[in-house]
C-alpha cells in the first residue's frame, strides 16, 4: 500500500463537504457557514454563494452546468440560476431523513441519499432508500435498505453505482441500466472500522473513500483491495480528483468534534496530493 504525504491548499473554513471540480476550479460548500465557495489552482477563495440553505451537504453540476445544491433540512434539491437558488426538485414527501451526498449522470438524472431518521434529535439509526431523480423532477425510488447512503459515484462504463453506507463501514455498488434503475445490490468493499463520507473515482475505476471514523482517506477496488492511503490529524470528509491534468486529490477535513461543528469553529481545511491515475471522465449516460 502506497503511503501519501499531503500539503495544506486552504484553511479558516467551518465543515466543508462535497467538493467538485469544475471548469478549472474546486467548487465547496461550507455546511455550517452556508457559504459556497470556489477556488481556483492556486488556493485562492471567492464567495459564489453566501444564502445557501441550512447545512447544503452537497453540490453537483448538470450536463449543461447548472449548479444544484443539497437543501438538507428542507428536502430540496435547488438549482443556480441567475444568481438566484430555484427548486428543481422536492423530496420532503419521499425522504425519510435529511437530504445527504448525490451524484449526477450523463443524462441530469439524480441519486440522492439522505439520513434515514432524525440524526440530530436522537432519534434510533434506521435504514433508508436511496433516489432517482429525473431531469424533469420526477422523484421515486432507486433502491432500499440502506444504512445512512452518503458519497456516491457512478463508474467509468456508467454501468455500476457505489455508495457509501457510513454507519455499515462498506461500499455498496449495484447494476445501472440504461434507464438509470438500480439492482443486485453487493457488497463492493468491506471497510471495517472505517466509516466512508465523500468518495470519488478515478480513470481506472478505483475509488478514493474518506473515512470520517479514522481521518484517512484510501484508495480500494472491489474486494477491498487498498491500494493507497493519505492519514490526517482529524476526520477526513470528502475527496475529489480535479485540477488542470486530473492527477490532484483535494481532501476536506475537520479537526475537531461534532459539537465544534455545530458552534462554527472554523477548524476546516483542505488539503492536496498528487496522485498516479487522473480523474475518470465525464459520466455517461
Amino acid at each position: 500500500m502506497k503511503e501519501h504525504a499531503s500539503r495544506l491548499f486552504a484553511d479558516d473554513f467551518v465543515f466543508l463537504e462535497a467538493p467538485r471540480w469544475h471548469s478549472g476550479r474546486l467548487w465547496v460548500p461550507d455546511v455550517f457557514d452556508s457559504i459556497l465557495y470556489a477556488l481556483d489552482a492556486d488556493g485562492r477563495r471567492s464567495v459564489v454563494h453566501a444564502g445557501l440553505p441550512p447545512r447544503p451537504n452537497s453540490i453537483g453540476f448538470l450536463p449543461d452546468g447548472t449548479l444544484i445544491v443539497v437543501s438538507s433540512v428542507s428536502k430540496q434539491l435547488l438549482k443556480l440560476v441567475g444568481g438566484k437558488l430555484q427548486l428543481h426538485a422536492d423530496l420532503s414527501g419521499h425522504a425519510a431523513g435529511d437530504l445527504n451526498d448525490f451524484v449526477i449522470d450523463g443524462s441530469g438524472r439524480i441519486y440522492s441519499g439522505n439520513f434515514g431518521y432524525d440524526l440530530f434529535g436522537g432519534a434510533p439509526l434506521a435504514s433508508t432508500n436511496i433516489h432517482r431523480v429525473e431531469a424533469d423532477g420526477t422523484v421515486s425510488v432507486a433502491a432500499g435498505g440502506l444504512e445512512f447512503p452518503n458519497g456516491a459515484v457512478i463508474t467509468g462504463d456508467g454501468r455500476t453505482l457505489v455508495v457509501a453506507e457510513t454507519w455499515a463501514g462498506r461500499l455498496t455498488a449495484f447494476d445501472r441500466d440504461a434507464a438509470g434503475h438500480l439492482s443486485n445490490p453487493r457488497t463492493y468493499a468491506d471497510l471495517g472500522k472505517r466509516q466512508p463520507d465523500g468518495i470519488c473515482v478515478d480513470a481506472e475505476d478505483g475509488i478514493w473513500v474518506s473515512s470520517f471514523s479514522t481521518g484517512e482517506v484510501i484508495r480500494v477496488f472491489e474486494g477491498g483491495r487498498i491500494t493507497d492511503r493519505i492519514a490526517f490529524r482529524g476526520s477526513a470528509v470528502a475527496c475529489q480528483l480535479g485540477g488542470e491534468d486530473g492527477h490532484t486529490l483535494f481532501c476536506t477535513t475537520y479537526d475537531g468534534t461534532i459539537a465544534d461543528q455545530q458552534q462554527r469553529l472554523r477548524r476546516g481545511a483542505i488539503h492536496t496530493v498528487r496522485v498516479d491515475v487522473p480523474r475518470a471522465p465525464a459520466v455517461p449516460r
